[in-house]
């Protein structure tokens, strides 16, 4: 209906227009003797009824182009929030107080001085709309908000099971070459403690030394450690939770762990390795050292035996296959260091009687 009225309106106009355009034409031309004859009126009529049809058929075309272009608008505007709205006006206002400073000097300019100062008005205040848009989702303290964060979080470093249950952490924090807080996940002592009651005897060995290195550290006035009292996830493997942890508080990750210094990598965390850190330096000469082990199970190779170390390193020791269970005495013979950990490998000199119940 409104568009129908508006068509009709266009076409009153068009024929009014038509009427007035004779009349100004008549006038110009000394014909106003003619205004008021039969050639008069029928030239009115005819200029009325051509315009008035041509703009009514116009006007149904531009109401068509403009109801298109005001639903495009509308849709624009359906999408954009308040906040977006408020914010591409900031940045409009913005951008013309800029655009009137620097026009300030530019209008004085004859001739071209006021097309320049405009031409500056528009693209200022577009650039405006456009910055502020596309900065709408950053915070203006983020910036020094993160920087007190980062410098907060950069100097903590998680403690994994393995890097505990090693025990050389101990003797590097007490050297001061670790620098800022070492924390100790809650997910992380819960482990420890599922170890140290294990029926296994190496891994109730394993499980109780970390515990006892764990306790050396806690009671170190010189550089103490936190235990953090975040819950862990049954569902979810310690290494997960610790990767997860860390991410959180960007914190870095201390472990003698390869694989997980691999995933650590790919998502993008620190990680201290401390066979990395034992590998980059010349460690002292061990061949030639002699020790005890106790046999536990058959190695790789034809006639090895295996033993380990109470910090858990393997050793390998030939022609020991046949004494599982006993404790031999061993000739160190070579010690392979990777980042995957410390092997030793020897010869045994004699075997005590005693076994393993």
């Amino acid at each position: 209906m409104l568009e129908k009225i508006l068509k009709y309106a266009f076409g009153l106009t068009g024929a009014l227009t038509g009427i007035s355009l004779v009349r100004l034409l008549m006038i110009q031309s000394n014909m106003e003797e003619y205004l008021g004859t039969v050639y008069g009126v029928g030239l009115f009529i005819v200029a009325a009824v051509i315009l008035g049809i041509g703009m009514f058929f116009l006007g149904g075309k531009v109401i068509d182009i403009s109801a298109g272009f005001v639903d495009k608008i509308e849709d624009s505007l359906q999408k954009i929030t308040l906040y977006e709205l408020l914010i591409g006006a900031s940045g409009l206002i913005a951008g013309l107080i800029i655009a009137n400073l620097i026009s300030i000097p530019i209008v004085k300019i004859e001739l071209i001085g006021v097309p320049l100062s405009i031409i500056i008005n528009i693209l200022f205040g577009i650039c405006g709309i456009y910055f502020a848009l596309i900065k709408k989702n950053e915070n203006i303290f983020d910036g020094a908000l993160d920087k007190k964060r980062t410098q907060k979080s950069n100097g903590i470093k998680l403690l994994d099971t393995s890097v505990i249950i090693d025990g050389r952490i101990l003797d590097l924090s007490r050297t001061g070459f670790l620098e800022g807080e070492l924390v100790i996940p809650g997910f992380v002592l819960e482990e420890l403690r599922h170890l140290a009651d294990s029926a296994d005897d190496v891994i109730r060995a394993k499980g109780r030394r970390g515990l006892d290195v764990l306790n050396m550290l806690k009671s170190d006035v010189k550089f103490p450690i936190t235990i953090d009292n975040s819950e862990g996830d049954p569902k979810i493997e310690v290494d997960e939770q610790l990767l997860m942890r860390a991410k959180e508080i960007g914190a870095k990750v201390i472990t003698n762990d390869y694989n997980l210094g691999k995933v650590a990598a790919i998502k993008g965390i620190e990680v201290l390795n401390i066979n990395d850190l034992a590998n980059s330096m010349k460690p002292l000469a061990v061949t030639g050292e002699e020790m005890t082990i106790r046999i536990v199970k058959e190695g790789k190779e034809s006639g090895q035996g295996v033993g380990y170390l109470d910090d858990g390193t393997m050793v390998v020791v030939e022609q020991a296959d046949k004494f599982k269970g006993q404790l031999v005495d061993l000739v160190v013979v070579s010690v392979l260091q990777t980042s995957a950990g410390r092997m030793v490998f020897g010869k045994f000199k004699n075997v005590h009687l005693s076994l393993v119940k």
